[in-house]
């Protein structure tokens, strides 16, 4: 199949790619490399079946050509992490909304079937753990910023879903739990990659409140290998579907993890929220999913644990140091 994935110079999207190639599809990146980066698909530059259109999935010309081309498509372009999200709160509504809608409405000209990535925040303030893709979704004050991210995002899953049931476009939905792996860049908040480079460079790990908080890692091999099964089965348009790691861990249990595996001299330092993103900042607790759906419809498990998540990692920063 010809399949176009939006946001596909990104850390997810780029390992999407080289899967979808590996299993004889041909790829066609749209991306602004806003937060993308073109040395994630350096590699697979002339590669047969591969092109990228440096563009923005705003320009509803360009997404309306892809499209009439495409047999699948991956909807990936988002505003991501935590610091832009932030930071930049209207290019993040934005960003998320717009896109969305202008991938669906194209999409729907030709029933052209669409996989939306959305994420494990739009679960906001539930603590009804394991999170169940059935289950409420708890959101706080409009006033609180950490908040608009999930928002966007919990719109992009009713527009997908409402395109599906009133307009028959085939859609499927993920939530995507801290998908980690090579490739993946510090810079907007990535907690990971962050903790490794200041371990390989000696420096003080940076733990955001009391480190007490709780997370989940996915490797993105299991995560994309997820995405590519879901799309290729064509059953479960309508859906929406968790897809992340069980194996939970605070945020200070992973720096020590981190620390231990660098065999780095490394020290943690706790720093407030309010500090580290203004005053009046809320964090998610914990944030565990309940997989057992996409267990059950694709015989889909993770392959990969923490300790393998950290070992990829490692290696690839230490490659980045060298190049």
């Amino acid at each position: 199949m010809h399949v176009l994935i939006t946001g596909g110079a990104g850390f997810v999207g780029s390992h999407l790619s080289d899967l979808l190639l590996e299993r004889g599809h041909s790829v066609h990146i749209l991306d602004d490399l806003s937060t993308g980066s073109i040395d994630n698909i350096a590699h697979l530059r002339g590669r047969k079946g591969f092109e990228i259109t440096v563009d923005s999935a705003r320009n509803q010309a360009v997404v309306g050509e892809l499209v009439d081309q495409a047999d699948l498509i991956y909807h990936l372009a988002a505003a991501v992490g935590v610091e832009l999200i932030v930071e930049s709160p209207v290019r993040t509504i934005e960003t998320n909304v717009h896109c969305t809608e202008v991938v669906l409405q194209e999409a729907a000209k030709r029933r052209v079937p669409v996989l939306v990535a959305s994420t494990s925040e739009v679960y906001g303030k539930s603590t009804a753990f394991p999170f169940r893709e059935d289950g409420d979704i708890v959101m706080g004050a409009t006033t609180k910023g950490r908040w608009a991210y999930a928002c966007s995002k919990a719109i992009d899953e009713f527009l997908a879903l409402a395109y599906w049931n009133e307009r028959k476009l085939p859609t499927v939905v993920v939530r995507l739990f801290n998908t980690v792996g090579p490739r993946q860049t510090g810079q907007y908040g990535m907690v990971v990659p962050k903790f490794v480079r200041a371990a390989l460079a000696g420096r003080d790990l940076q733990v955001f409140g009391d480190g007490e908080q709780s997370r989940c890692f996915g490797h993105v091999s299991d995560v994309v290998r997820a995405l590519a099964d879901l799309m290729e089965s064509g059953e479960h348009y309508g859906e929406v579907f968790n897809i992340g790691s069980t194996e939970e861990i605070s945020i200070r249990g992973l720096a020590e993890r981190v620390i231990e595996a660098t065999g780095a001299a490394s020290g943690i330092t706790a720093v407030p929220y309010d500090i580290a993103y203004g005053s009046g900042f809320e964090d998610m607790q914990r944030r565990v999913p309940e997989t057992a759906k996409i267990e059950q419809a694709l015989g889909w498990a993770p392959r990969n644990t923490l300790d393998d998540i950290l070992r990829d990692v490692i290696a690839f920063e230490k490659t980045r140091d060298l190049a």
